[in-house]
Parts: C-alpha cells; sequence; structure tokens
C-alpha cells in the first residue's frame, strides 16, 4: 500500500519561505514520477509541480515558476517542494502525489495520479 506523507507546512508572512517534505512508502519510490498540487478554500485542487523518477525534468504551473522548485531524493524515498518570495495567493492545502504506474502522459494532470497525502496547510499572511 502506498503511503504519501506531507509535512512543513505552516504560517509565513509574504516574501517568506517553507519547504514542504513528502514521505513516501509501500513501493519502489524512484520509479515513479511526483507531484504536487494544492487547494485554496472555495477553489478547485490545482498543478503546482511534478518531477520525472529520476529528477531530471521538473514541471511548475506558471503561477509558481521561478519562486517554487521540486527535487527528490530517492534514497530516502521523498520529494520536497522548497517555496520563496511566498504570496498570500500561495495560501492553501498542499497535497503530494504519486501515479499508479510508471508511465505518466500528462504529467500535470490530476487523473495520472492515483494516491495522495493528507495534505498540509501552508498560509502566507500579507
Amino acid at each position: 500500500q502506498v503511503q504519501l506523507v506531507e509535512s512543513g507546512g505552516g504560517l509565513v508572512q509574504a516574501g517568506g519561505s517553507l519547504r514542504l517534505s513528502c514521505a513516501a512508502s509501500g513501493r519502489t519510490f524512484s520509479s515513479y514520477a511526483m507531484g504536487w498540487f494544492r487547494q485554496a478554500p472555495g477553489k478547485e485542487r490545482e498543478f503546482v509541480a511534478a518531477i520525472s523518477w529520476s529528477g531530471g525534468s521538473t514541471y511548475y504551473a506558471d503561477s509558481v515558476k521561478g519562486r517554487f522548485t521540486i527535487s527528490r531524493d530517492n534514497a530516502n524515498n521523498t520529494v520536497y517542494l522548497q517555496m520563496n518570495s511566498l504570496k498570500p495567493e500561495d495560501t492553501a492545502v498542499y497535497y503530494c502525489a504519486a501515479p499508479q504506474g510508471t508511465v505518466v502522459h500528462t504529467i500535470t494532470r490530476q487523473d495520472e495520479y492515483d494516491y495522495w497525502g493528507q495534505g498540509t496547510q501552508v498560509t502566507v499572511s500579507s
């Protein structure tokens, strides 16, 4: 059973930074792409960032490009989301996600992901 556990959320002032972590277990972590999504109050969940199985390819939503960095440590089964220059509009619950298979056709699409963490709250004050 695949399990994903996020941590690292919290309250930060605008312009600040946070690093989210997602610890994965239950299968060979290094074989699968990973993604981060977020859901703000009253809004639909949206794509934030994704990373290929090797870490060689990364993908970002336009709204976070240049401010957020996704990375992974396959030796420790963990994916990270470094968030810099945070804005109040980044306030949301952030979710880590993993696909069922090793082939992902559109890595930015939520329906490509089968396993989800419980989420971690990020609140950015102005």
